[in-house]
């Protein structure tokens, strides 16, 4: 097993500087064995899947870890409940054994079960109200199957309808009769474990650089511009072999690539406007057996709402997608049939859409095109380039929860590349790795259940056994004070955002390593405090 070198978790300003230096004075000689272009979950974890395999490696991403749709997820480590309806065993099944690693070795401190609740109401056809349970028995086989204990996930169950309201105090009891609960996986944060995610891979040898844009990318070599010093002369890395991972953005480097994305937008809401629960509502989209909506309780006293399955085309495809009003009228329209208020856009806090990856293929109809974004695979593909490009390799689609599985893939092909020029890459380990943080990991092994209990608790959350370091190595004034009144992060967390998390700029901060952006009024709030530690220790 290889040693996880704890100070090179360490991302911040001073080491990017060095990491764009080192390439700087190769002239365009400096030779590494593996780029990643890309810093969303799918990059970050082919370089960790590659650093540990002993490869040498350059991840790099045009704006920041995690800045596509990585950030922009239901938060669900899922367990494929939905690609079981849809007759996709085979995802099903992997995203279950996927979620179980996941929950039990990989990220044990940013994932947690989250309890759905399926209302059973008058309102509902025969078909809404049954489906569900049958889904969920089925989910119970899928976790067996994947030896995901009942302590990490308990069993499904029907509940009565006062369970149903004490879980979701929201729910229109007027035609309640019972309810269904099921058990899946829910990141703190999915920003927060790709950051986990490409700091490990930096412990692990990886070299980090954000803000760099691959302005050309071929099999053997890369040109990169530093986004930060636009006037700054291009940097030439050569390669043993190049991943395009950047998402639904693939086709820009790779032209024999389609990606259709598909939007997929949430809502953001006060918890105390659906009375705080602890349980995630789960109502049917009229029409559907298989589509639903979710309340989803998370973190900064927040619900998310959603979720969309919208078309987008194949044309432009924005950095930031904007959220329509369609949208959030046809979440707030699905959600507000199992409530006993109505939801409407006043207590819409923030809303945000990420863009799904799916990749076009024709599915024998008359026009070529599938019916709608719905319709088409939720599976990855992984391509290699063509002619003197074959080593440039491609991976795109998939889900966030099989993140794993399609970067040990990509690094297998990439191996089998490699080796034709004599390199030897080891196994893959990364069933086996905890990320930063997770207890029994590197660095935090003689951290005790006592040093975290005087903690704030959303400290812990989000930084798992790492809290006590982030506190005691806090370099700035007034650590525990909050970054503005009323948000529960606090200022010792903003500082190590930028000294140990490759946090660079106000929108990294707020927008990436916190979610506090999400709430227009309490970005506003805490640019202040962001501005000025960032100066302090940037």
């Amino acid at each position: 097993m290889p040693h996880l070198n704890t100070d090179a978790t360490r991302l911040n300003a001073a080491r990017r500087a060095r990491e764009l230096d080192a390439l700087r004075s190769g002239d365009g000689t400096t030779h590494v064995d593996l780029v990643v272009i890309g810093a969303g979950v799918t990059g970050a974890g082919i370089a960790l899947d590659a650093a540990t395999r002993g490869l040498d490696v350059l991840i790099v991403d045009a704006h920041d870890i995690a800045f596509g749709t990585s950030r922009w997820s239901s938060k669900l480590a899922h367990g494929g409940l939905r690609y079981l309806a849809t007759g996709n065993v085979g995802i099903a099944r992997r995203s279950a054994l996927e979620r179980g690693i996941l929950m039990g070795t990989t990220a044990p401190h940013l994932t947690r079960a989250i309890t759905q609740v399926v209302p059973v109401q008058d309102r509902y056809t025969g078909g809404q109200k049954t489906a569900p349970r049958v889904g969920f028995i089925a989910g119970d086989a899928l976790r067996v199957a994947a030896r995901t204990p009942s302590t990490t996930l308990p069993p499904s169950r029907t509940v009565s309808s006062r369970r149903v309201a004490e879980l979701c105090p929201a729910v229109d009891t007027s035609d309640l009769r019972f309810g269904y609960v099921n058990h899946d996986g829910q990141l703190i944060d999915d920003a927060r474990l790709v950051t986990a995610l490409v700091r490990t891979a930096a412990g692990y040898g990886a070299r980090v650089v954000t803000h760099c844009r691959a302005v050309e990318a071929h099999g053997h070599s890369v040109v990169l511009q530093d986004v930060l010093d636009e006037g700054s002369s291009p940097v030439t890395v050569s390669a043993g072999a190049v991943v395009n991972a950047t998402g639904v953005w693939a086709g820009q480097l790779d032209p024999q690539v389609t990606v259709r994305p598909s939007r997929g937008t949430h809502l953001v809401i006060d918890s105390a406007a659906v009375g705080n629960p602890t349980g995630a509502l789960t109502v049917p989209v009229p029409g559907h057996t298989s589509r639903f909506c979710f309340i989803l309780p998370q973190q900064l006293g927040r619900c998310y709402v959603g979720i969309t399955d919208e078309d987008l085309g194949t044309d432009i495809i924005p950095d930031v997608p904007d959220v329509p009003d369609s949208d959030v009228q046809w979440i707030l329209d699905v959600v507000n049939q199992a409530l006993a208020v109505d939801l409407t856009t006043d207590d819409v806090l923030g809303a945000f859409a990420g863009l799904r990856p799916l990749v076009q293929f024709t599915d024998g109809a008359s026009d070529g095109e599938p019916t709608s974004t719905a319709d088409l695979s939720r599976d990855h593909v992984i391509l290699t380039g063509q002619d003197e490009d074959a080593t440039l390799v491609t991976v795109t689609g998939g889900k966030l929860t099989e993140y794993r599985l399609m970067a040990e893939q990509t690094v297998d092909l990439v191996a089998d590349l490699l080796r034709e020029t004599g390199a030897t890459p080891g196994p893959c380990l990364t069933t086996g790795i905890p990320l930063v943080g997770a207890p029994g990991s590197a660095g935090v092994r003689d951290v005790r259940p006592s040093d975290l209990a005087g903690l704030p608790a959303s400290m812990v959350e989000r930084f798992g056994h790492e809290a006590p370091a982030v506190l005691r190595t806090c370099p700035v004034d007034r650590p525990l004070e909050p970054v503005a009144p009323g948000i529960d992060t606090v200022r010792a967390e903003f500082a190590w955002h930028v000294t140990h998390e490759a946090a660079l700029t106000v929108e990294d901060l707020i927008d990436r390593r916190s979610r506090i952006g999400l709430v227009d009024a309490d970005r506003d709030a805490c640019l202040a405090t962001a501005q000025e530690i960032l100066d302090a220790v940037g």
